[in-house]
C-alpha cells in the first residue's frame, strides 16, 4: 500500500512537472532564446553558464528538462520493480524512451540552428510525453482503483466523442507548433477578423496588406504559406470547439458509475477552451507577448491532458484486471 501511495504522488509530480516544462519551453520560443546557448549538451562549455539574457530561458529550460528526465527515470525504475501490471510497465518504458528522444531532439534543434521540422517534432513529442505521464498518473490514482469495485458499463457514444476530442486537440497542437516554428504567429495580425476581413481571399493583394502592417510594426515580411499556416490554426480551433460541443451533447443524461468525474472533466474542458480562445486572441493583439504566448501553449497542453483524462475515464476497465485484483 505504501508503494502504491508513493507511486501515486510521484507520478503526479512528474505529470505536473512536465506541464511546467511545456510552459518553460514556450518561453524559450516566445522570447527568441532558442539559440542563446549555441552548444549542446553543455552550455558554453560548462554545466552552468551565467544566467543572463536569453541564456536564462534556454539554459533554464535545459535544467527543468533534465529534472523531468530524472523524475521519469526514477519513476520507470520504480514501476519496473514494484508494478505488476504489464501495460503500466510498457507505458513507463515508452515515457522514458520519449523523454530521452525529446532531449536528443532538443539538442539537434540547437546544433542545426532551429530547423522548423525538428522544432515542430520537438514540440509535438513534448505533448505526447505529457500524455504518457497522465496515463501513468491515472493508472495509480485512487479514482481508477475505486472504479475496479464498480460495475463495468460501456457508453460507446461518450467514448467516441472523447476520442474525437483528443484527436482534434492533438492535431490543433501540431498546427500550433507549425505556426510557431515557421514564424507565422503574426501572419494574421488581428482577431477575430483576419486582415480586416471575416474570410480573406488568399492572394497577392491580401499578402501585401499583411506585409505593409508588419513593416509598420518593424516585423519581417511573411510568405503566403505563413498566412495559410496561421489560418489553418484558427480553423483547427473551430474544429476543437465543434468536438467539444459533441462531447457536451454526449454527456447529457449520462449514466455511468463515475459520471461525476466525467462531468467535472467536461466542465473543466469548457472553461479551459474559453480561456484558450481568450489567450489566443491576446497573443495576437499583444503582438505575441512572451508570457501570454507561453500561457497559450501551456493551456493548449492542459486541454489535451483533460481530453485524454476524460477518455480514460470513459474507457472501460477490462474484466481481466478486475479479476487480477
Amino acid at each position: 500500500m505504501k508503494t502504491q501511495n508513493g507511486l501515486r504522488v510521484f507520478s503526479k509530480l512528474t505529470c505536473f512537472s512536465t506541464l511546467f516544462l511545456i510552459f518553460v519551453g514556450g518561453m524559450v520560443t516566445s522570447t527568441g532564446s532558442g539559440l542563446s546557448v549555441p552548444d549542446w549538451p553543455l552550455s558554453y562549455g560548462t554545466l552552468f553558464p551565467p544566467m543572463v539574457g536569453g541564456v536564462f530561458y534556454e539554459h533554464g529550460h535545459r535544467m527543468v528538462a533534465g529534472t523531468v528526465g530524472f523524475l521519469t527515470l526514477l519513476l520507470t525504475i520504480w514501476v519496473h520493480f514494484k508494478e505488476k501490471r504489464k501495460w503500466v510497465k510498457v507505458a513507463a518504458y515508452f515515457a522514458l524512451l520519449a523523454v530521452i528522444c525529446q532531449g536528443v531532439l532538443g539538442g539537434i534543434t540547437v546544433l542545426f540552428y532551429l530547423p522548423p521540422a525538428i522544432s515542430v517534432s520537438h514540440a509535438v513529442l513534448a505533448q505526447t510525453f505529457f500524455l504518457l505521464t497522465i496515463l501513468l498518473a491515472y493508472s495509480f490514482s485512487l479514482e481508477r482503483q475505486h472504479r475496479l469495485d464498480l460495475p463495468i458499463v460501456v457508453n460507446v457514444r461518450m467514448q467516441k466523442a472523447s476520442l474525437i476530442l483528443v484527436v482534434a486537440v492533438y492535431i490543433q497542437l501540431i498546427l500550433g507548433a507549425i505556426m510557431r516554428h515557421t514564424g507565422s504567429g503574426l501572419a494574421i495580425y488581428d482577431f477575430p477578423t483576419m486582415g480586416g476581413e471575416w474570410w480573406p481571399v488568399l492572394n497577392k493583394t491580401f499578402l501585401a496588406k499583411i506585409n505593409v502592417w508588419r513593416f509598420q510594426h518593424g516585423l519581417d515580411p511573411v510568405k503566403l504559406s505563413n498566412v495559410i499556416f496561421h489560418l489553418l490554426h484558427r480553423i483547427g480551433a473551430l474544429g476543437v470547439c465543434a468536438a467539444l460541443v459533441y462531447v457536451n451533447l454526449a454527456g447529457r443524461g449520462l449514466s455511468l458509475p463515475n459520471q461525476k468525474q466525467i462531468h467535472w472533466a467536461i466542465w473543466a474542458l469548457n472553461l479551459f477552451v474559453l480561456t484558450q480562445i481568450f489567450l489566443g486572441a491576446m497573443t495576437v493583439l499583444t503582438l505575441k507577448q512572451p508570457v501570454v504566448t507561453s500561457l497559450h501553449v501551456m493551456c493548449g497542453a492542459t486541454i489535451l491532458g483533460l481530453s485524454f483524462l476524460l477518455f480514460l475515464r470513459v474507457l472501460p476497465i477490462s474484466l481481466k484486471e478486475v479479476r487480477w485484483r
